[in-house]
């Protein structure tokens, strides 16, 4: 039986796991899985990177929740965890590495007419449009 904290571990990493593939970064994820895997034999780390292909499409597609892949996560990592206990270190790292925050660009388009403010504030004084020739 585990202790706790490799539970806990456990339960950390997998939802880093998710949040990754909910931000869409599986090929950042990858890498990572790829190289806590090296610890495990060859199936495991196929394993893992064909589940991290599944999840990340059903994410995508809503036909898998984010508690469902979380919970899944959580028991393949464990599993992981008690088969290559040297590991645990790696895992630590995984769970407290969470995907950084993307930024939300608002694109839109804005047409003014007529008087008022605009876009920069207020615009007091004349405007001098030339063509270029001094």
């Amino acid at each position: 039986m585990f202790d706790e904290a490799a539970v806990a571990i456990a339960t950390g990493a997998a939802s880093n796991v998710v949040a990754y593939l909910l931000q869409g970064r599986a090929d950042a994820l990858r890498a990572r899985l790829d190289a806590v895997f090296q610890r495990g034999t060859a199936e495991q780390r196929s394993d893992a990177l064909q589940a991290l292909e599944g999840d990340s499409i059903a994410l995508a597609r809503h036909t898998v929740t984010e508690a469902e892949a979380t919970a899944r996560w959580t028991r393949f990592l464990t599993a992981f965890l008690a088969a290559c206990p040297d590991a645990r270190t790696d895992l630590e790292a995984l769970a407290s590495a969470a995907p950084p925050a993307t930024r939300t660009i608002n694109i839109g388009s804005q047409h003014n007419h007529g008087s008022g403010t605009f876009i920069g504030g207020d615009n007091h004084g004349g405007i001098t449009v030339t063509n270029g020739a001094n």
